[in-house]
């Protein structure tokens, strides 16, 4: 029998996620004189997205060349296919400025050269704009500046092995959440004055992805369960080049980014033969300038004419570049590479498309509210800010940036709110505490006689993953969207949408079928706004739609009501004529 209780905690702020937005709102909120409860599935600052990337910081910094936020807008924009919210996109490029260089004064420690930030010139970008971390440490040194910081704050309580299972909802505001404790087992009633959702993003959904093993799209669905919006689930980003072979050890799969801009990697089919022009954009004699989505779709192509490679991609090819180039950029990372039986000076590795990034999620305004009072979100969490397709580099800018503007925004929100009373809280979170300490079980019979068995909810998560990789992936069709549609409702069908109860500790099925509630709920949003979406735009590519529709510049919404998404269109967000954005004179490219 479970020895699981129920813990009663109390906070300001609760911020579900602490990667980069997470820790950045928890700062922020903290430093504005809020009480902050910042939980997460891993280790504070050591899970999710931002702790992983090994790639760039895209920021109108103007450090070695002249440059303004305006024009990191405009790229943003075109990106985006047409789809930003004009207003979230503008907040990204202008006060990432700020961000990015509070980053630095906290010690993150960007490249310099000259006494300045070195930047590189990165894809979709219109000039060298994006700061990094030598040897590929970008991310780990990004998550480790803000780890420092919150761990300096004594406003700031840290919890891990902590999964939010369901917000808690008392008259059309969000005023607590009801969690499980993975380590031992015990249910968590959190008061909260408000909530904000940095979970990252849903690419955990595919089978090949880049993601850590929280990024199912947990917050979209507490999001939606709590009665808030979504926008634009259907716009996956696939990284183009993702590790496909041969094997590689304790690398990102996605590591091959730093090396493309710095050194121009030669994309290269089965035949060896150069082949992105093929498909409508120029030959990449300068380094890197194809944008992912294009990319991506060309290697797919080269794949399916039967011109991939072994494995199944593309080749990525660096023998063209001399040994002694190769060290200078990368020196610490060949040795780390020939261990693995890779060297990039005799022969190409393979790459192909992966899940990375989503540019759909909740919907909020430019203070990060939702359109449920006491409910907020951050990072990759947030649609919108990117339209069809996310411009390389702009991922980390958007999390702390967001984040900040989050934490500020929930401080601002307690101080005209007054608190529910934990009584009231207790009461409405009870179904899902009592759901949680339920020994979940299943008996069948057999030779004459029952024996308890449970379900096997890996192999149901692995079938999904298949599911979503084979019918909508970076290509899709109608008929394969329905197939997916069906599928997952013959999931559904089978597994329900109840909050599943445990066994004690770390209990792999319970845990394994609360990630299934949510992966089933976000991966039928996806599907349904890819296959309402008839046109071909950035990261969504129909192949019976192959071309931009004009009477498409439109945002999908989805509010989740009675068991099933409700899908309805509107227009595009933008900016009203007191905050349009013209280009600043005197700062050509």
């Amino acid at each position: 029998m479970s020895s699981a209780k129920i813990r009663h905690l109390d906070t300001d702020v609760l911020i579900v996620g602490a990667g980069g937005a997470g820790m950045s709102a928890a700062i922020s909120a903290a430093q504005a004189g809020q009480h902050v409860m910042l939980v997460d599935r891993s280790l504070i600052g050591r899970g999710g997205a931002t702790i992983m990337a090994q790639m760039t910081v895209a920021v109108a910094l103007g450090e070695q060349v002249p440059d303004d936020w305006r024009y990191h807008y405009a790229d943003t924009l075109k990106a985006g296919r047409g789809l930003c919210s004009e207003p979230l996109a503008r907040l990204l490029c202008e006060k990432g400025v700020d961000a990015i260089r509070l980053m630095d004064d906290w010690g993150t420690g960007w490249a310099r050269a000259d006494g300045h930030m070195v930047q590189a010139h990165a894809p979709g970008h219109d000039r060298p704009r994006c700061v990094y971390v030598d040897y590929l440490n970008t991310g780990p040194a990004v998550a480790k500046t803000l780890r420092t910081q919150v761990a300096q704050n004594d406003a700031i309580e840290r919890l891990g092995d902590i999964l939010v299972v369901d917000l808690v909802v008392h008259a059309g505001r969000v005023v607590g959440a009801v969690a499980l404790h993975l380590t031992t087992g015990d249910v968590l009633v959190i008061r909260a004055g408000a909530v904000i959702i940095a979970t990252g993003g849903l690419t955990r959904l595919y089978k090949r992805n880049s993601a850590s093993l929280n990024m199912g799209g947990d917050g979209y669905a507490l999001a939606a369960r709590a009665g808030a919006q979504l926008i634009d689930m259907e716009f996956v980003q696939f990284f183009p080049i993702g590790h496909l072979a041969p094997r590689l050890v304790g690398f990102d799969p996605i590591m091959w980014d730093p090396f493309r801009y710095k050194l121009g990697g030669r994309l290269l089919n089965g035949l060896g033969e150069e082949f992105v022009e093929k498909y409508g954009h120029q030959a990449e004699k300068e380094g890197y300038t194809v944008t992912r989505d294009a990319a991506t779709y060309a290697i797919l192509k080269e794949v399916e004419a039967g011109r991939g490679s072994p494995a199944g991609g593309a080749y990525l090819s660096f023998e063209h570049v001399p040994e002694a180039e190769l060290r200078k950029a990368f020196g610490p990372i060949i040795d780390k590479l020939a261990a693995n039986g890779i060297d990039l000076t005799k022969g190409p590795i393979e790459v192909a498309p992966i899940a990375h990034y989503h540019m759909g999620g909740v919907k909020v305004d430019v203070d990060m509210q939702t359109d449920v009072p006491g409910l907020l979100a951050a990072g990759e969490a947030v649609g919108g800010a990117n339209g069809a397709n996310r411009l390389s580099g702009n991922a980390i800018t958007e999390a702390i940036t967001f984040g900040l503007q989050a934490g500020r925004t929930a401080a601002a929100y307690n101080a005209t709110q007054d608190r529910v009373g934990a009584d009231v809280v207790d009461a409405l979170a009870q179904p899902v505490v009592k759901a949680l300490l339920t020994p979940s079980e299943a008996t069948s019979s057999g030779a004459g006689s029952a024996t308890t068995t449970r379900p096997n909810v890996a192999a149901q998560i692995a079938r999904l993953q298949a599911i979503m990789q084979s019918d909508v992936g970076p290509f899709r069709t109608k008929q394969g969207l329905e197939r997916a549609q069906q599928a997952l409702a013959q999931m559904r069908a089978e597994v329900g949408d109840a909050v599943a109860g445990g066994d004690g500790p770390q209990d792999p099925v319970q845990i394994d079928a609360l990630d299934l509630r949510n992966m089933l709920m976000v991966a039928e949003a996806v599907t349904q706004c890819a296959l309402a979406r008839t046109e071909s735009r950035g990261a969504h590519q129909r192949e019976d739609f192959p071309a931009m529709d004009d009477a498409w510049v439109l945002n999908q919404m989805l509010v989740w009501r009675e068991g099933r998404w409700v899908l309805t269109q509107r227009s595009i967000e933008r900016l009203d004529d007191t905050h349009a954005v013209t280009a600043p004179a005197g700062v050509a490219g």
